[in-house]
């Protein structure tokens, strides 16, 4: 492998997308609201929130705390154990601290309170849900996954804040032992096809967008600037008292008129008076 001295976690773009998964919540609010709303309440509708909020928060936020989700997975698809960098390994060979589990586990409150308020509400969204006139228990067992969704968005989003804020350089990670792959698939919990693949975030990025300020064109000099051309007259247009010369532009030749010659006036008097 090669050595990336000087990377931090800041470097790896799934971990900027881990934290949109808080994002998403919004829409599985209204999506459990809609479905919770396709079935009646029971006589005893506090034990089935309970019921709801074990089955879909409890029971994975259990499995979570033994086995905490791989930071590399995007529950459907994850970075292939065998094609995972230097620093992921290094990352994901970091100890887990009390504090990053008490924090991923802190989201089963919030859930609850969702469930809660949910269930409460359901009414108002009767005509909407695609569950209408649904028996409650089905509607309990299909809004568990949504709320193991929810939790497992939770965990990755706290994972990923706990690696961005370690501001510590790639080298004093603990380096990757001989098969860290095989432990860190039994020590964390892998889900999704191993079909992400994406690069590191360049430092030099945001300097490629920068402007290109526009080069001023060269000053021509006027000593070497060559004089323009004058305009000539069209070939066609002859001016009066010139002479055309062929193959040549028109050339005015101006032509001398002898004072001594007569002129055709002088000329047709003499005539009439002959005849």
């Amino acid at each position: 492998m090669t050595s990336l001295q000087g990377a931090t976690a800041s470097r790896e773009p799934l971990l900027w997308v881990q934290l949109l998964g808080l994002a998403a919540w919004p829409l599985e609010a209204l999506g459990l609201l809609l479905l919770l709303a396709g079935g009646d309440p029971g006589p005893f509708p506090l034990v089935e929130r309970l019921f709801c909020w074990g089955l879909g928060v409890l029971l994975p936020a259990f499995l979570m705390w033994r086995l905490p989700p791989d930071p590399w997975s995007l529950l459907l698809v994850q970075v292939p154990l065998r094609g995972r960098r230097e620093l992921q390994l290094r990352l994901s060979a970091l100890p887990s601290s009390l504090p990053l589990r008490l924090g991923a586990a802190a989201g089963t409150l919030p859930l609850l309170a969702l469930v809660w308020w949910t269930d409460r509400q359901a009414g108002i969204a009767w005509s909407f849900s695609p569950l209408a006139a649904t028996p409650r228990l089905v509607v309990l067992l299909i809004c568990a996954p949504l709320l193991a969704l929810m939790l497992w968005q939770w965990h990755q989003l706290v994972q990923a804040i706990w690696l961005l804020t370690r501001s510590i350089p790639f080298g004093d990670a603990p380096a990757p032992q001989k098969g860290v792959q095989t432990q860190g698939q039994d020590r964390r919990l892998n889900l999704g096809l191993p079909l992400l693949l994406l690069p590191l975030l360049s430092s030099q990025a945001a300097g490629a967008n920068q402007l290109v300020e526009p080069v001023p064109a060269p000053k021509e000099d006027p000593a070497q600037t060559p004089p323009p051309e004058p305009i000539s007259a069209p070939a066609s247009s002859v001016p009066i008292g010139t002479t055309p010369i062929p193959g040549e532009r028109a050339v005015a030749i101006p032509m001398a008129i002898d004072e001594q010659q007569p002129s055709e006036d002088d000329q047709g008097n003499d005539l009439n008076q002959q005849v």
